[in-house]
């Protein structure tokens, strides 16, 4: 197949977004391509654009990384999980003839410097809706003069055919349904066929972990020893779910003893591998179609649903951006009586009446993850034991963001909502303190798996008689 012509890249696409327009310089020196959402060297729209324009200019490409300790509720562990994957990361764009220039310092300053030193034909980045990266986005195309654009290489489904908030699963899903066979394709990974020259290649950071953790000084909740990130663990667990745990997804995706989920999302949320690549492993697999099927809800539906809601909702880290319907009841209902009122640390130490949720708390700080499953029951119990619904909704945010690995994500947005706002629900009947927001109690959510199983693993890890991951 003919190498696209740079007419048709610069046409519009539904999957980029143009932040300043015009014409590639002529007399540039090179593209260069802002990696921050899609830390990846392969199956990334938007370095396979980068490289396509390159190759179509008969330029170079030089991929950039800015890199700042000061990222909103980022903590020690989340920079662990990124920096050790970058040494990977810059030998995956090797083998596409791309080099990697890692620079400390914010985005929004690095960004423009490095444009000022290269003087490339045109910027190329990957899209993010969450605050902090969009207006480092914004910042950048307003510092730069020449052409900057935006690829959406972290969904299935290109946001843009979405340009309203959805109300729910169901108003989105035949929408995505509908242009999911045309999305649902393998992508080329081709290679920049114009190296660049060792001159122009502009001084960064040396990929040494250890030093750059040291160098961001980051503190904040401590370090894992056993969640490794990286494109190649990425394609490990992809490889193990598909194997072992996509047969019988549907029935048993719930179960949090053993896990039976690919444990893949905290990668997802680094950009370690795309949603495409495993959607397409999936879709390949000759699984039953209800195990398939339940996994494409899960990783283009739901997840696009929630990219969606960030998208088009300013306060969607608030409670106040959670539908009208739950806010009323929530309000009604705001004033009943409390059987137990937690502080914010007594919940974070995991210090409640209940065991499942202190064991679900614990398995959060102990591994930085959490059952999605018990994720909701966790959420919803901290409704109920806190003042007010303003509370729990930033009471559990907080330790959402700062324990999960997955943190500070459209997911978790979205998870915090549904559960403390009725995000994407509908009423249900009307009780204390939820008004008619969905309600899960102990007894119910308890019977529903081994429990007691899951509280022995959870504490087994606690006292060190069990390595910080539950199932493996």
């Amino acid at each position: 197949m003919p190498a696209p012509s740079l007419e048709t890249l610069l046409k519009p696409h539904p999957r980029v977004r143009v932040l300043r327009d015009g014409p590639p310089d002529p007399e540039g020196t090179c593209i260069v391509y802002w990696m921050q959402r899609a830390q990846r060297g392969v199956d990334n729209a938007a370095l396979n654009l980068a490289i396509a324009l390159g190759n179509a200019l008969r330029k170079p490409v030089i991929a950039a990384f800015a890199l700042t300790a000061a990222y909103p509720q980022a903590q020690r562990r989340h920079f662990r999980f990124l920096v050790e994957a970058l040494p990977e990361i810059q030998n995956q764009l090797a083998a596409r003839g791309v080099p990697f220039v890692l620079r400390l310092g914010s985005p929004h300053e690095v960004i423009p410097a490095l444009v000022a030193e290269l003087k490339p034909a045109l910027l190329v980045g990957d899209e993010n809706p969450v605050r902090t990266p969009k207006a480092w986005r914004e910042h950048v195309a307003r510092a730069i003069s020449i052409p900057f654009r935006l690829v959406d290489a972290d969904v299935v489904v290109p946001t843009s055919l979405f340009p309203k908030q959805e109300f729910a699963a169901r108003t989105i899903r035949p929408k995505i349904h509908r242009v999911l066979a045309e999305y649902l394709k393998p992508i080329p990974n081709p290679k920049a066929e114009h190296p660049a020259p060792p001159t122009l290649i502009p001084a960064g950071e040396l990929l040494d972990p250890e030093a750059l953790i040291d160098r961001l000084n980051v503190g904040g909740v401590g370090e894992l020893k056993d969640y490794p990130g990286g494109p190649a663990e990425a394609q490990r667990r992809l490889k193990r779910f598909v194997n072992d745990r996509l047969e019988g997804y549907a029935t048993e995706r719930n179960e949090p003893t053993p896990y039976t989920t690919s444990e893949l999302s905290a990668h997802l949320h680094f950009g370690h591998i795309s949603p495409l690549t495993i959607a397409l492993a999936v879709h390949e697999s000759g699984a039953p179609p209800a195990d398939t099927d339940s996994l494409i809800e899960e990783l283009i539906v739901r997840r696009e649903l929630s990219i969606n809601y960030v998208t088009h909702n300013p306060r969607y880290d608030e409670l106040a951006g959670c539908p009208a319907w739950a806010l009323k009841t929530l309000e009604k209902h705001k004033d009943d009586h409390r059987t137990y009122n937690y502080t914010a640390e007594q919940l974070e130490r995991g210090e409640s009446h209940d065991p499942l949720w202190n064991a679900a708390q614990k398995e959060m700080v102990l591994t930085g993850r959490m059952h999605n499953y018990l994720r909701m029951y966790w959420a919803k119990k901290i409704l109920e034991w806190t003042p007010d619904p303003e509370t729990a909704f930033n009471i559990t945010l907080d330790l959402n963001d700062r324990y999960e690995m997955d943190g500070r994500d459209p997911n978790g947005y979205v998870g915090v909502g549904w559960a403390i706002g009725g995000l994407h629900d509908r009423p249900w009947g009307e009780r204390l303190i939820f008004g008619t927001v969905r309600f899960m109690s102990y007894e119910s959510t308890r019977k529903k798996f081994d429990s007691a199983g899951y509280i022995r693993r959870v504490l087994e890890i606690e006292k060190g008689t069990r390595i910080g991951r539950l199932f493996d």
